[in-house]
């Protein structure tokens, strides 16, 4: 009796049944596929068209790339030796690299000098790009530009020394006259800088030691991608702390400074930049006195940072008007003056939000650097055009050239975008 009691008793689980797992179609890549391109028939029919175009771009430019030469030292012998196949002629590429990255004047036996100072470019802007790292890597950040002058250009090195002592010289004294910070008048030494650098030029003694000697290589022989990248980290660089300086100026309650802000600003968008290009190369020159020699590539960089900082500022300016009011009155209870409000509270946010528009702009500068072949200077675009194309030996080449110009530009502007959405995506305080 007690065994068909002990039977009866129903069974009760103390563990749960595990999950079974989800149907196969509702996980992994058959749900990827069927979310994203396959979710509605029109979505089908545009995937079925996209993949239909990727096959007919890849069916032709593929084999055209496998079948590439790289050894022929001319386009005749690259056609011979591929005897009516279709194939690219890579061969151009490793004969004419150095001229494609350096330009066809910059010495070869200095090769290293620019490359280095490429190397040291990224060790600078470290820590300011990640600001993670350590805060005294911004020394070297600030004595970059001064051993990277030195490294491309050459000359003495009592050039770029007494450079950076005018920096210094002139930060100080701006520190301790206007504005009790050294951040702000770092910047404003920069004006005193090319005031102690002219004067240093006359009283630098002209035998100075070998041990400090590059052998000096003037602005007219950069070229190539070099040069691209010389001027796109050169004028984005400084027109960004313009850019700040035109927007603040904007928005000043001082008439004077806000009407010539708002000309300078609206003139210079008003204008292409080739039209500027053209002004540094020809007229420009005479806004300086007639003994000055105002090197071309300065004046370049002088156009092309006065282009992007004009709409730099506007950015800023867009910035600093979405900031709601009560950011303005917080400061102003805190008993912060302009400065220390600007530096604390209001700029921090308004960059935030303009990291989106700056960059934009930042990319289509690099981009618009190419815009120099015009005038004369052999960028990688203008080494193409000019003493590449214009050999014989490679007269008719012109996909693979422009093709390597292309994967250069892409990679730093990918680089560059990438970037700037991770700082997004670690400066989204306000989404956490």
């Amino acid at each position: 009796m007690s065994d068909i009691h002990a039977n009866s008793v129903a069974f009760v689980r103390k563990t749960e049944i595990p999950p079974a797992p989800p149907p196969y179609a509702a996980t992994g890549p058959v749900k990827w596929l069927r979310e994203n391109l396959f979710a509605t028939p029109a979505n089908s029919l545009l995937t079925i068209a996209a993949l239909y175009v990727i096959w007919l771009i890849l069916s032709g430019a593929l084999p055209w790339i496998a079948n590439g030469i790289w050894t022929t030292s001319s386009l005749t012998e690259c056609r011979q030796a591929l005897d009516g196949v279709a194939g690219a002629c890579f061969s151009v590429l490793t004969e004419r690299w150095n001229q494609l990255l350096f330009g066809f004047q910059y010495p070869s036996e200095f090769y290293w000098r620019p490359t280095l100072a490429l190397v040291l470019l990224f060790v600078a802007a470290a820590p300011v790009l990640f600001f993670d790292l350590p805060r005294k890597l911004l020394v070297f950040t600030a004595v970059y530009p001064f051993i990277a002058f030195w490294l491309i250009w050459g000359g003495t090195i009592l050039t770029p020394i007494l450079a950076l002592a005018g920096v210094i010289a002139g930060a100080l004294v701006y520190q301790r006259l206007v504005t009790g910070s050294f951040a702000y008048g770092f910047f404003g030494g920069i004006i005193a800088a090319f005031i102690v650098w002219t004067v240093g030029g006359w009283i630098i003694p002209a035998g100075a030691s070998d041990s400090a000697m590059l052998t000096a290589v003037p602005s007219r022989d950069l070229g190539g991608f070099m040069l691209n990248m010389m001027l796109g980290v050169t004028c984005v660089t400084l027109s960004v702390p313009i850019g700040i300086a035109l927007a603040l100026g904007r928005q000043s309650s001082m008439p004077l400074i806000k009407m010539i802000c708002v000309v300078f600003i609206e003139f210079i968008r008003g204008v292409p930049l080739i039209t500027l290009l053209f002004v540094a190369s020809v007229m420009l020159a005479y806004f300086f006195p007639p003994e000055s020699t105002l090197d071309l590539f300065l004046r370049v960089v002088i156009m092309i940072t006065m282009f992007s900082s004009a709409y730099i500022a506007e950015v800023i300016r867009g910035g600093l008007a979405a900031l709601p009011k009560g950011q303005y009155e917080a400061a102003d209870s805190l008993g912060l003056d302009y400065p220390q409000a600007m530096r604390l509270i209001i700029l921090p946010q308004a960059l935030k939000i303009s990291i989106p528009g700056i960059v934009n702009i930042a990319v289509g500068l690099f981009k618009d650097t190419t815009l120099v072949s015009v005038i004369g200077m052999f960028d990688i675009v203008g080494m193409i055009r000019g003493p590449i194309l214009a050999s014989t030996e490679w007269n008719g080449v012109y996909w693979e050239l422009l093709g390597f110009a292309s994967v250069l530009f892409f990679i730093v502007c990918y680089g560059i975008s990438q970037y700037s959405q991770w700082l997004e995506r670690r400066l989204a305080t306000d989404h956490r």
